[in-house]
């Protein structure tokens, strides 16, 4: 089970300003009373741990344990054979009210008369809680408008990559949205248990202050979405067609390389990667947070691009394009890269790591042919590798200010009962539906969906990432679990140390610009349209335009954390 930190708390008036770095003017915010609205694009620092008005945190005792015992939350335990469910709230309270929320929605939205909703409205108490679903794929820039309107309803899902479209996120939250803080701090146990039992980082991670410099104006301001940990993305790789080709599984960046070239055939439509970017920084030694990282030798902050390490990154990017191992309309950002992995005409994919299980679910289904596995921790020139792990939320769910306090607490009661984990009945209901309408039970125990649940359940965001679960598994197909599980423990030793751990940055606008630009110039080195030798023209125009600014900020928050 995830337990609380056992780090010594921060009590408000001792967070030694680590939500606003010491002076206003160094968040970029004036100085404001803890009641009014605030603007600026000055950006924010915000501490997410040690809080001392987050719920007590209760150990609410798994009804089943897993088949593989990990670490949570960067090693979850894991489910090799799904449980006999078990009713998690027997005590069900009885909501009258009706809601509105918004939430993102890939597809055909599902028709509100399916029996799914009835049944989940009347499984968590009488409360309905009807969806205003908008289209996933602009749904991050038509949230904006909503919450600038306030025409989101009762609450809105807003997603941890969604925060950017926000002009300041910090601020559109304590403006628009319920503080929860007088409802959720302290003992909740009795009412919600639950809740009380989702770890407290995941509270933390749903704290912002109203006034940055003022600790006693944190609060609570959503419900958190979805608490996991490890590495989220990789790279993957078909290895059946590696095998059939002979090349052997990379161990190195240099010996990546030499796969590549083995593998990819331009005349013949075959290319090692659809794309490759964003990922492979770690590959040489790349990370921190937004690209800024603590020298300790010359005590200052250094950003990845003045490292030799980058020019490194730039010169493999261009290699790539220059030998013609990347597909040629990669620049574009429009190739479905699983598609042609799956086609083969391509070997490696940088993804989602839930698209190992996805793939491979497909092979056993006779959708797709071949397998595919992700690439172990890589490094280049002898180096020990190192894999970006982070322990955190998806995103949250955002309450109306204007609802009273009532309807808040009938809308946690919702929640409490969505916290529910695998294992349980609350849990089965909400992720399968209605057994006979969405799923059955197959031959080997586990829920299968219909065509109906797939469309209405499998597929939709809706009430399945309102709240956390008390913990995160991994479940599903036993091989691939197993698998993962595995491969999850083989990857530990190497998790990179992120030197802003417990701290939310979200940086000045002008910084942001500032890196809009210097990605767009990379992305121009990498595909032919400007030289290598243009690098230190463009880590200047990046410091000259925003970089050196946010090199302060970076640095003021650093020491924030970690002392002079």
């Amino acid at each position: 089970m995830t337990t609380p930190s056992d780090r010594a708390p921060f009590k408000r008036r001792s967070l030694f300003k680590a939500a606003g770095l010491g002076a206003a003017g160094a968040a970029g915010l004036p100085v404001i009373a803890a009641c009014s609205d605030i603007e600026s694009n000055g950006g924010t620092t915000q501490t997410t741990e040690g809080f001392d008005f987050l719920p007590t945190h209760e150990e609410w005792p798994l009804p089943v344990e897993p088949d593989l015992v990990g670490e949570p939350p960067n090693h979850p335990s894991a489910f090799t054979s799904y449980p006999e469910p078990v009713q998690a709230i027997t005590d069900l309270p009885s909501g009258s009210g009706t809601y509105e929320l918004t939430v993102p929605c890939w597809g055909p939205a599902p028709a509100k008369d399916d029996p799914y909703f009835a049944a989940v409205y009347e499984a968590w108490g009488g409360t309905k809680l009807e969806l205003r679903q908008g289209d996933g794929m602009t749904y991050g820039d038509t949230a904006v408008q909503w919450v600038k309107a306030d025409e989101y309803g009762d609450g809105i899902q807003l997603f941890n990559y969604m925060t950017g479209s926000f002009s300041s996120f910090q601020e559109t939250v304590v403006n628009s949205f319920y503080d929860l803080t007088e409802i959720v701090q302290g003992d909740i146990s009795e009412r919600w248990p639950l809740l009380a039992a989702i770890p407290s980082a995941a509270w933390g991670q749903a704290v912002w202050s109203k006034d940055p410099d003022d600790p006693e104006t944190a609060g609570i301001y959503a419900i958190p979405m979805n608490y996991s940990g490890g590495q989220g993305n990789g790279i993957l790789a078909r290895t059946d067609l590696m095998e059939a080709a002979g090349i052997a599984m990379p161990t190195t960046v240099e010996e990546l390389l030499e796969a590549c070239r083995t593998w990819s055939d331009d005349a013949a439509g075959k290319w090692a990667f659809a794309g490759l970017d964003w990922f492979i920084g770690q590959w040489f030694g790349l990370g921190g947070t937004d690209g800024w990282n603590w020298d300790p030798e010359q005590k200052k902050m250094i950003n990845n691009i003045e490292r030799p390490e980058f020019t490194e990154l730039m010169e493999f990017r261009r290699t790539l394009w220059d030998e013609k191992l990347i597909h040629p309309d990669a620049p574009t950002g429009t190739l479905d890269a699983a598609a042609m992995q799956e086609a083969g005409q391509v070997l490696f994919t940088q993804d989602n790591l839930v698209r190992w299980n996805d793939y491979n679910l497909k092979v056993k289904k006779g959708e797709a042919e071949g397998s595919v596995a992700p690439l172990p921790p890589l490094a280049a020139k002898g180096r020990t590798p190192t894999v970006a792990m982070a322990a955190g939320i998806g995103g949250w769910t955002f309450l109306n200010k204007n609802l009273s306090k009532e309807q808040v607490e009938e809308i946690l009661d919702i929640a409490n009962w969505c916290a529910s984990p695998y294992g349980t009945k609350e849990y089965e209901i909400l992720n399968y539906g209605v057994e006979g309408e969405h799923f059955d039970i197959g031959a080997d125990g586990t829920p299968v969906f219909t065509t109906l649940g797939s469309e209405i359940v499998q597929g939709p965001v809706h009430y399945k990432a309102l709240c956390c679960q008390v913990e995160t598994f991994l479940t599903g197909d036993p091989d691939m679990v197993k698998a993962r599980f595995d491969y999850d423990a083989s990857i530990q030793d190497y998790a990179m140390e992120n030197p802003f751990e417990g701290v939310r940055i979200e940086a000045p606008a002008e910084a942001k610009a500032a890196g809009s630009t210097l990605w767009d110039q990379q992305q121009d080195i990498a595909y032919g349209r400007a030289e290598l030798s243009s690098i230190p023209e463009m880590v200047e125009t990046y410091m000259t335009n925003g970089g050196e600014a946010a090199r302060q900020y970076y640095t003021d928050a650093y020491k924030a954390v970690h002392g002079e």
